[in-house]
């Protein structure tokens, strides 16, 4: 019998670890991407022990591509360099099985891509809508190379934080809520720093991370809590301006972010959903990554529930060429958002609170954060991250 065929809107780490996944059970794939070409810049992903272990169950090995790096520690420190809260990565890797490392965005997205049989991923094919109203859907896509529509056994909507097919199915929905904060993002090549940890600031209102990853080169992001569609001049003096007092050792990575070009010092402001999606699939189409549940970086989560969607998606439904009926897609799509929501949401509103957290700017609030971390020993620290780390499971 012919293999069923999946068709995937949207080619970021989620679609693409799905489209793999998916390949490995037998599916026929084509996956839609609205951009006209694979990214060659962006930021980095950290990749915790959940999503290392659901990679590892889809038998992908995309995580160490550009080579395997472990930061030495991981925690967060004050705005003036005190440690509040820091572990050995060995202490974790202890405990959870492995220890969290960190790739850049474009290295892990051509790892999984490079896993697709050549002719499954079509750049520059924006899914305009889809029509299930037969029972099978049909795409719609803007592409007239081989016809605008293709037929389809599974729709994967892995359209991003601004899911056009969310606002599609769920029209009702609230939609995102601003998280009252922009962040800035740049990979930074600085080998002669050689920073042996994985480290988060926090200042009043503002907050400044460094991730050393896989290739060398450092993930470095600042938030600040400013008004939705605040936009300097230029970003690379406007973190110069905010955090150049900082400890060290940021003001020698403001100093290489000032030689990068304006475009490579990306800025995005912060938003999540508004509410959970009442279900994560409608009839054969099925959402994951940020269009079903995007949530605040504050967990260093978002990509790694999307990755965890992946793994339990593939896992549920039946093989590509499987004989079962023509009901056993829909079923599985049912477990799948039974398997899904409950977690992903919990993991939705933790990144808020603790968002909520670090944009803290009134001096007393700020202090009284800063002590109640800098005294919760680090065992209970490591013990708030076991559902996180330790959660991920393939249901049955």
């Amino acid at each position: 019998m012919p293999k069923r065929h999946a068709v995937v809107a949207g080619a970021g780490i989620a679609g693409l670890t799905a489209a793999v996944a998916l390949h490995r059970r037998g599916w026929h794939v084509t996956v839609c991407e609205r951009a006209p070409e694979p990214p060659v810049t962006g930021a980095g992903i950290g990749l915790a022990p959940n999503a290392l272990r659901a990679l590892e169950a889809i038998g992908v090995d995309a995580a160490y591509a550009a080579g395997r790096a472990v930061p030495a520690t991981m925690g967060v420190r004050g705005a003036g360099g005190r440690w509040l809260v820091r572990s050995a990565t060995a202490d974790l890797a202890a405990r959870y099985g492995t220890a969290p490392i960190a790739v850049p965005r474009p290295a892990l997205t051509t790892a999984l891509a490079a896993a697709l049989p050549p002719g499954s991923l079509r750049y520059g094919t924006a899914v305009t809508a889809v029509d299930d109203a037969a029972g099978r859907p049909t795409v719609r896509t803007a592409d007239g190379t081989d016809g605008p529509d293709l037929p389809a056994d599974l729709v994967v909507a892995a359209d991003g934080i601004h899911s056009p097919l969310r606002r599609a199915f769920f029209p009702d929905h609230p939609g995102l809520h601003y998280l009252g904060e922009t962040a800035w993002r740049a990979l930074v090549d600085a080998p002669d720093l050689r920073l042996p940890a994985m480290t988060e600031t926090w200042g009043r209102g503002e907050r400044f991370g460094v991730t050393p990853l896989s290739d060398g080169r450092y993930y470095v992001y600042a938030t600040a809590v400013v008004p939705a569609g605040t936009r300097p001049s230029d970003a690379r003096a406007e973190l110069r301006r905010r955090f150049d007092t900082w400890h060290d050792p940021i003001p020698a990575l403001l100093d290489r972010i000032g030689r990068l070009d304006a475009a490579d010092v990306l800025q995005n402001d912060l938003y999540d959903l508004a509410a959970p999606l009442p279900r994560l699939h409608h009839g054969r189409i099925a959402w994951l990554g940020d269009a079903a549940h995007a949530m605040a970086p504050n967990l260093g989560q978002g990509g790694c529930q999307g990755i965890e969607d992946a793994a339990v998606l593939a896992h549920l439904l039946p093989a590509g060429d499987d004989a079962d009926g023509p009901d056993a897609v829909p079923a599985a799509l049912t477990a799948y958002t039974a398997a899904r929501r409950d977690r992903t949401d919990a993991v939705r509103v933790r990144a808020r609170r603790v968002g909520r957290l670090g944009a803290l700017r009134n001096p007393l609030a700020t202090a009284a954060r800063d002590l109640a971390a800098h005294v919760t020993p680090t065992r209970l620290a490591l013990r708030g991250m076991d559902d996180l780390f330790n959660g991920f499971r393939l249901p049955g």
